[in-house]
């Protein structure tokens, strides 16, 4: 598949993410209705959903660069930050994403926005710190693909929906303490379908973070390869790679909610097994730095 389909693929993911979510939304909230005998509640999720789509859409951003304690960065603080991402923007035939930084000193970068018109472009300054210009310029190269290929969308959409999920089972469960539920389920009846009921409420959320990790890992892996052919040299972005891997330490404030969107994992990179690999964010560094190096000739 050619960049540009995966770009228009990107797309259709978007919507049918956004459709997958409200689906979910309204089955978690027709599971709660049923189980309180309440319909009111279904009305309620369902319009909660359709709210949750609109606001993700138009503000998912802001609430990124909230959550992630983000500033405005300026031109006369982090030149190198700017001219780069300038070059690469005109390059690459996007306008000039608007510019962050996060206090940190543990290496990373990641990109937000609704469309190229509307995108963020945010490192941390340990990151900018640490880089030498060829391995900056093959981090933004890859945050910038994010941007043409169209994930940030996808990817920042993916926080707001996710999270409303966790937040809609988490309220079912702490309802449930309280007591209440269906009679005829206190009384005997139907037991089976309440129980199913109640599970199918816990693993929404966490079928909705499944997907958004495999949305992740993917487009790494496609971000890196067109990073690569926007420099024209893979090496400066491998080497970012395993700069930012080698600093292996946490940074100061992380969120599972924000985590898929770095260029790096923010919690540092470590071995995992099969199992911790199924709920990584990110796919190994090596996996992508070979894939970067196994292309140059």
């Amino acid at each position: 598949m050619t960049l540009y389909a995966e770009q228009s693929a990107n797309v259709r993911r978007t919507w049918l993410l956004m459709a997958g979510f409200l689906v979910l939304v309204i089955a978690v909230g027709y599971g709660i209705s049923w189980y309180y005998n309440s319909p009111g509640i279904l009305y309620v999720a369902v319009a909660f959903a359709l709210l949750t789509n609109v606001w993700s859409y138009w503000y998912s951003d802001r609430v990124v660069l909230s959550m992630t304690r983000a500033r405005p960065a300026t031109r006369e603080e982090f030149f190198d930050f700017y001219t780069v991402t300038e070059n690469l923007a005109i390059t690459a035939g996007l306008p000039k994403p608007k510019l962050y930084v996060i206090d940190d000193p543990a290496p990373n970068a990641f990109a937000t926005g609704r469309d190229q018109a509307h995108a963020v472009v945010c490192a941390t300054t340990g990151l900018l710190a640490l880089m030498s210009r060829s391995e900056l310029e093959g981090v933004i190269a890859h945050e910038l693909s994010h941007i043409k290929n169209r994930d940030i969308l996808l990817m920042t959409v993916a926080v707001v929906l996710a999270g409303f999920l966790a937040i809609l089972a988490d309220l079912f469960l702490r309802m449930s303490f309280f007591g209440g539920g269906r009679r005829d389920d206190r009384e005997g009846g139907n037991q089976l379908v309440a129980i199913l009921a109640i599970v199918g409420i816990i693993l929404a959320p966490i079928a909705a973070q499944l997907i958004q990790l495999a949305i992740s890992r993917k487009r790494e892996f496609l971000a890196d390869a067109s990073g690569a052919l926007l420099t024209r040299y893979p090496e400066g972005l491998a080497s970012a790679l395993q700069k930012i891997s080698a600093y292996n330490r946490p940074m100061q404030h992380t969120s599972h909610a924000t985590a898929h969107l770095f260029i790096g994992d923010p919690y540092g990179a470590k071995k995992a097994r099969w199992i911790e690999r199924l709920f990584s964010t990110h796919p190994p560094v090596e996996e992508r730095v070979a894939a970067l190096l196994g292309g140059v000739s």
